[in-house]
């Protein structure tokens, strides 16, 4: 039986290349949603904004009215409990825009959703692509990209499901691990095979 909207996650550790992934998809002319895209424009919203200040106080307001996500993921990242707090306010609005976007798209659609097995959202897609990568190369990727330390960097893995020791045989595994070009075929075979399997 044929479905009007596939749901799939693409998902994998800080610095695995799971937007190298996405990109490719979207190339393919296949519609992604990206949740760090919508958290980031959340950062908008006044009630979200006010949300947000009203939980963790104005040491991570930027002095504009708004928060410096900067100074709230430092907040968060070094406090087991005030990273539950932020993403029990952001995930259900993230779910819920991204949703809500792409309810009226037809086919695959597919979610980069870095926190999925963190938050046990793996019942809200219909499939799950799991990105992997040599622990050395993320956290070189993670500290060009974003300029950390690595104790920075090994500190925000750690907080992360660890996808070394996980059993993925029940899902879809890209290694990114070979070049681009590679990379794009074997994404190309993928699309091809989760198509068929929903076109019977």
């Amino acid at each position: 039986m044929k479905q009007s909207n596939i749901k799939i996650a693409v998902t994998g550790g800080i610095g695995s290349g799971k937007s190298t992934v996405c990109n490719l998809i979207a190339k393919l002319g296949y519609p992604v949603y990206s949740c760090d895209e919508i958290y980031a424009e959340l950062f908008d919203s006044g009630a979200f904004l006010k949300e947000i200040i009203a939980e963790f106080g104005d040491k991570v307001a930027d002095g504009k009215g708004g928060v410096d996500r900067k100074k709230l993921a430092a907040e968060v990242f070094s406090d087991d409990g005030k990273l539950d707090r932020l993403n029990a306010i952001t995930h259900p609005a993230i779910f819920s825009e991204m949703f809500r976007r792409a309810e009226e798209r037809k086919g695959l659609v597919f979610f980069e959703v870095p926190v999925l097995f963190e938050g046990g959202y793996q019942k809200l897609f219909d499939e799950i692509i799991v990105v992997t990568r040599d622990m050395a190369d993320r956290v070189e990727c993670i500290k060009k990209r974003d300029g950390l330390s690595y104790d920075e960097i090994k500190e925000r893995i750690n907080k992360q499901h660890n996808y070394d020791l996980c059993d993925f045989t029940q899902y879809y595994v890209i290694h990114n691990d070979c070049e681009l070009s590679v990379l794009r075929d074997i994404i190309g075979n993928l699309m091809l095979k989760i198509t068929k399997k929903y076109s019977q």
